[in-house]
């Protein structure tokens, strides 16, 4: 039998234009609806998937710190072994749908949590996040395993409440009063006082975001009562996506849940979810780990809430200087972009590359990715890219970038099998090249015209040759716009030649 959309308790009106554009106008709120947008619409394509959403976090610092930080927190930390020091080795570890509902919910975090309504929007984050989490559950054990939509859908849940909490607060207090002195639902007290019910609100923020239907479909209520066995995956994902935000407003609830609320849950969702006491239990105390290694990764969690367990676990500060990132001493960056600590996280990156290699069960693009991320974030590059020897075409072309216009930049860096330029030169004597002032007239002269043409104001770079038993099969490529004076010691070029020699090693035929 197929679930009915529930009728609200007061008849659905339309959201007031005022309301929505009060909301969705603010500056930031639109530009978290462009970025929420943005990564819904990523599609774990295999690597493309993959090198898009590392290329989405590399591209906000903070986020970067955040999606490593819970890489390394001790759950999935002990699964990796060592610490995870790349994005590309997180997605890999984390799962793609996790890390993208991460990121989002990490989004949504920045842009929010330092309001002045602080308490009230943590209360609405924090509902938001806990049933993301559920909604994850449930997707990695439930009858539709791998649907994104659940952890997605459940995190959008309550936007309306939340960002009426954020820019409304007066009438997110208005209506809290009603629910509180008994006289109306939720959704009777919403109606009320904004025009619209919180349900109808938070469908068309999503709307006005341009999320996709499924989503927004996905956050419509249910009716009351005991819901019956979905019928298809998109009724699963609707099911699972209310279950997520009851179960996450029930262990908001100071001393925990009662009983009688589990076995109401239970009641209400047993049958359509498949779920018995046990396995609830489970889930339960599943999310409540995962909530708080999602806390710790956005230092959001508060010390009076850390469990005993906690007092043997390094804490933050500890972690992260274990994971030799750039914000472990000595921290900055030299004018040109490159970091003090240059050393620590090529080092960090040569071990982790080693281990994914050690392993075996990393594809060889998943390598180069690495590698190529290693480059880029410990040397402070503006642009970075792998070209790689294309014979259909008889050009080297690039494969994966990251950086400033890199879709742009790797679409034009594309040069002929043979030639006398530097980049020929630097193959055919397997030469690693480190150029800190690009500007010279004789480096000028050995750049061919197409690089001249593509980047022009490209002042300093390296370029690593792959050569494979007398092979060449391409090449790594990093610039900067500014020159690079303090150049490439010697124990830093040693390790991005050692970071170099694991990718040959997997490139060398057995």
């Amino acid at each position: 039998m197929s679930i009915a959309f529930q009728p609200p308790d007061q008849p659905a009106r339309p959201v007031r234009g005022p309301l929505l554009k009060k909301l969705c106008g603010d500056e930031n709120v639109f530009a978290l609806g462009v970025s929420v947008a943005r990564v819904v619409q990523l599609i774990d394509s295999d690597d493309g998937g993959t090198h898009d959403l590392a290329y989405y976090v590399l591209s906000d610092a903070g986020l970067t710190q955040k999606v490593l930080r819970l890489a390394n927190t001790p759950q999935y930390r002990t699964k990796a072994g060592t610490p995870v020091t790349t994005v590309s080795r997180a997605i890999s570890l984390l799962g793609f749908n996790n890390v993208k509902a991460s990121a989002l919910a990490m989004m949504l975090v920045d842009t929010l949590i330092n309001t002045r309504q602080e308490q009230s929007v943590r209360t609405e984050l924090e509902a938001a996040l806990c049933a993301s989490l559920v909604g994850r559950e449930m997707s990695r054990t439930g009858a539709h395993q791998g649907t994104e939509e659940a952890s997605i859908g459940a995190l959008f849940r309550n936007i309306g409440p939340l960002l009426i909490a954020a820019h409304q607060h007066e009438r997110y207090r208005d209506i809290g009063a009603l629910v509180t002195a008994g006289t109306h639902t939720v959704n009777q007290a919403s109606q009320s006082v904004l025009g619209s019910s919180y349900d109808t609100l938070s469908a068309a923020i999503l709307n006005e975001w341009k999320i996709p239907d499924p989503i927004v479909r996905s956050i419509a209520p249910l009716p009351p009562g005991v819901v019956k066995a979905p019928q298809g995956k998109a009724e699963w994902v609707r099911v699972v996506v209310s279950f997520s935000m009851e179960v996450a407003r029930i262990l908001a609830r100071k001393g925990g849940p009662a009983h009688g609320v589990l076995q109401a849950l239970l009641d209400r969702y047993g049958v359509a979810l498949g779920l018995d006491r046990e396995q609830l239990a489970a889930l339960l105390a599943n999310v409540r780990s995962g909530m708080n290694d999602l806390l710790d990764s956005m230092q959001l969690r508060p010390r009076d809430q850390e469990s005993e367990a906690d007092d043997h676990v390094l804490p933050d500060v500890l972690l992260m200087a274990t994971m030799n990132d750039s914000d472990s001493a000595p921290s900055g960056v030299h004018p040109s972009g490159k970091p003090h600590n240059a050393r620590e996280q090529l080092l960090a990156g040569v071990q982790e590359v080693a281990q994914m290699r050690a392993a075996g069960h990393s594809r060889l693009n998943e390598l180069i990715q690495a590698v190529l991320e290693t480059l880029y974030r410990s040397m402070g590059f503006r642009f970075a890219t792998v070209c790689l020897r294309d014979m259909r075409t008889s050009q080297y072309r690039a494969r994966i970038a990251f950086g400033d216009d890199h879709a742009q930049r790797m679409a034009g860096f594309t040069f002929p099998l043979t030639g006398a330029d530097l980049f020929h030169l630097a193959m055919q004597n397997d030469a690693d090249l480190m150029i800190s002032e690009a500007a010279t007239h004789k480096i000028r002269e050995l750049l061919p015209p197409w690089h001249r043409t593509l980047l022009p104001d490209a002042r300093s770079f390296i370029v690593l040759p792959l050569v494979v038993q007398g092979q060449q099969l391409g090449l790594f490529y990093a610039d900067r716009a500014v020159p690079a004076p303090e150049g490439v010691p010697p124990d830093e070029a040693s390790l991005i030649r050692a970071l170099k020699a694991q990718l040959i090693v997997a490139l060398t035929p057995a």
